[in-house]
């Protein structure tokens, strides 16, 4: 079982800003590493909005990661109906706008909290907590609801002892 599921930020951020394939294809050697040794996975949704871009990261997940690695969401919907029922409980606090795009059946955010809870491991994103913001619920708040543990990306490497 994998110990950390990968947001879409990681792959994006990684690929547009921080680690582009050109200037650290160390990078990308090691999380292909951690992948086939299936300390990394992440979901079908979040293979779904990388593959819209149609680009060299596109390209790099239909061809570098094991077919195992995106999860069938489906597999959580249990865990998926907890994560709704909460979102709809804040109802009070975010705008119509946030939950409805945190509920979006093709929407990542929510069905990855609900695969971390069910595997009992860790959300890799790039999101923040901001518990003020309205407009948009970012990953940690639910997390931090269901008490799922979450990282961000150098802080997995930091805990895997990873270096490039």
């Amino acid at each position: 079982m994998p110990k950390y599921l990968l947001d879409s930020n990681f792959f994006i951020n990684a690929h547009r800003a921080w680690y582009p394939f050109d200037v650290v294809p160390s990078f990308w050697a090691r999380v292909q590493e951690l992948a086939q040794e299936g300390v990394i996975a992440s979901i079908d949704k979040v293979q779904q909005e990388i593959i819209q871009g149609n680009d060299k990261l596109k390209e790099w997940i239909n061809t570098s990661l094991p077919k195992i690695f995106f999860a069938d969401s489906s597999a959580f919907i249990t865990e998926y109906a907890r994560v709704a029922q909460w979102a709809n409980s804040m109802a009070h606090h975010y705008k119509p706008g946030a939950l409805s795009e945190f509920l979006q059946a093709d929407e990542a955010d929510a069905w990855l909290v609900a695969g971390a809870l069910k595997q009992g491991i860790t959300v890799v994103t790039n999101e923040v907590s901001n518990t003020e913001m309205k407009v948009r619920i970012a990953i940690p708040e639910p997390c931090d609801h269901f008490k799922v543990p979450f990282c961000n990306t150098i802080e997995m490497f930091r805990k895997l002892k990873v270096t490039f």
